[in-house]
């Protein structure tokens, strides 16, 4: 009975074993990993992704992970080119290109980042002024990343951003950028204003200007309509006179020279009953008036040959 719980024993035993060893021989790798395997110390190379089979005891396997990762840097605290003390703390991403050179050539290679990064920010940040360094983040993240790079790459690690996130400045500079900031938004206001002012002086001009135009215009054409009216009114005047000229000369054409003298006695005859003590007679009036003389001299002296004649006979 005893020998046969020894054999169960050793049989589990054995099993065990069997499975320990069949499970560090056989890895299943994701598609973001990659595993680089040592045979007797010496490297042979990434494995996966996918089922890897290691042979137990002379294998060694260090399991990489290809995502991209990032690391929160602390704020540090950098001397800008105008010794002005100022704290900085960003962020950096990277992702490892050879999982091999990552293992191979550093033996913590974030650590190794973030050392790298601290005395890179800190020689970038002695190159640039205080007012640059609050306006130049792009520029910063940028020389950062291009240093950061440059050293890890040799690494198979690649940097692929670095983003500043907070920038603290001394408490003085942080009060004289508040009044610089007040002073900056007063003049802003103020030059807001004057423009408003100058572009409503500048639109009332022109209101004024059109208006004075359009009232020139309405003038003009005003005139213009005048100038044609008293025109027409002339030429319909001038016309009128015409045919009444017409009209006086057709009729006069009619009379005879004894109508004519009938006329001028009635004239001579309401002239008579005028009150005026003077008369201005035309020179043609004598021409109008011979007539009438020659035939009151002509009944005269009918007149008196009637009268001779009775007279004759009686002697």
């Amino acid at each position: 009975m005893e020998t046969l719980i020894s054999m169960l024993v050793l049989v589990l035993c054995v099993g065990l074993i069997l499975l320990a060893l069949l499970g560090s021989m056989i890895r299943i790798v994701p598609e973001y990993q990659r595993l680089v395997v040592f045979r007797l110390g010496k490297v042979i190379g990434a494995k996966g992704p996918g089922l890897v089979i290691l042979i137990p005891i002379v294998d060694r396997a260090i399991t990489v992970d290809l995502r991209e990762q990032f690391r929160e840097i602390p704020q540090q605290t950098s001397i800008t080119k105008d010794n002005a003390p100022i704290g900085i703390d960003f962020l950096i991403y990277w992702r490892v290109v050879d999982p091999v050179q990552s293992v191979v050539q550093v033996r913590d290679f974030v650590s190794a980042a973030v050392g790298i990064a601290t005395t890179t920010l800190r020689a970038v940040i002695g190159d640039i002024l205080l007012d640059d360094v609050l306006a130049k983040r792009e520029y910063i993240n940028q020389a950062l990343r291009v240093k950061l790079d440059e050293v890890t790459e040799r690494w198979g690690v690649k940097v692929t951003a670095v983003e500043i996130r907070e920038i603290q400045p001394p408490r003085d500079v942080l009060e004289a950028m508040t009044r610089q900031m007040s002073a900056e938004r007063n003049r802003r206001a103020l030059v807001t204003e004057a423009d408003g002012k100058r572009e409503a002086a500048v639109k009332v001009a022109e209101g004024e200007k059109q208006a004075a135009i359009l009232k020139a215009e309405g003038e003009k054409e005003a005139a213009i309509l005048r100038a044609q009216g008293e025109r027409e009114a002339q030429i319909l005047r001038a016309e009128g006179f015409a045919l009444a000229l017409e009209r006086i000369f057709s009729v006069a054409r009619t009379l005879d020279a004894n109508t004519m003298t009938l006329q001028y006695l009635e004239a001579l005859k309401a002239l008579g009953a005028s009150p005026a003590t003077k008369f201005v007679f035309p020179m043609e009036f004598t021409r109008l008036v011979a007539p009438l003389s020659n035939l009151v001299g002509d009944a005269g002296a009918r007149a008196s040959g009637e009268g001779a004649a009775p007279g004759g006979a009686s002697g």
